[in-house]
């Protein structure tokens, strides 16, 4: 498993909101559409400019392969709502534990 981490920064505090309508109901469409594509997770601080956005990938070529074909179409929709490019780190051998407890 391949993981793409981006900090995101938004323009005001008011964008919140919009900024988690926009990735349900727009970008994540689009990223279900890519091979490899494996999930997403978005973090946010309530009171923070800061938003992180990880995306999880079968593989490193499926990840290149969406940072070179979709992410600019991506970067475009997000541009009424962030400051400048956001700040990408990609990491490999992710594990992915999702406990549910013993009941």
């Amino acid at each position: 498993m391949f993981a793409r981490n981006a900090h995101f920064r938004l323009k005001s505090l008011a964008l919140a909101a919009e900024f988690a309508r926009t990735f349900e109901n727009e970008i994540l469409p689009l990223l279900r559409t890519q091979a490899g594509f494996n999930g997403e997770i978005t973090l946010s601080n309530p009171g923070s400019l800061e938003q992180i956005a990880i995306s999880l990938w079968e593989n490193k070529d499926d990840a290149e392969a969406y940072n070179a074909d979709l992410y600019p179409q991506i970067l475009q929709i997000l541009a009424k709502l962030i400051v400048g490019t956001p700040k990408i780190r990609t990491y490999e051998a992710v594990t992915l534990s999702l406990d549910h407890g013993s009941d």
